[in-house]
């Protein structure tokens, strides 16, 4: 199974992922989507599988609190598409896709174990 670890090189839970993946030999490559950013079809994809924008987006984060009210209301995945063109740290990290389609966010040992089925 090929895993991709989508996030940011700055972020320590990005980090914690990605020592967590080594430690347990899963193979994976990492992208900083601040550095390639994701086509808007990427975008949608995750969002479908995420349960929506609002669970894909980081809204606890200095990015979000700090853009003005107008722009935390997206009214149409368009909008939402350039948003995070223009902000791609506004998405919750790391984003953990599999070559069989499974996307997942967040990281915890738990979860982790879990998602790759280790005991």
């Amino acid at each position: 199974m090929t895993t991709t670890l989508y996030g940011l090189n700055n972020c320590d839970t990005c980090r914690k992922a990605r020592k967590w993946l080594d430690r347990f030999g899963v193979a994976h490559e990492f992208v900083d989507y601040r550095e390639q950013r994701q086509s808007p079809e990427t975008l949608v994809d995750w969002k479908d599988k995420l349960g929506g924008w609002d669970e894909m987006i980081n809204k606890s984060s200095t990015t979000w609190r700090q853009l003005p009210d107008h722009r935390k209301s997206p009214g149409s995945d368009a909008e939402w598409k350039l948003l995070l063109k223009e902000y791609p740290q506004l998405i919750r990290r790391p984003v953990v896709v599999t070559d069989n389609g499974q996307v997942s966010q967040r990281f915890s040992d738990n979860g982790f174990k879990q998602r790759f089925g280790i005991a």
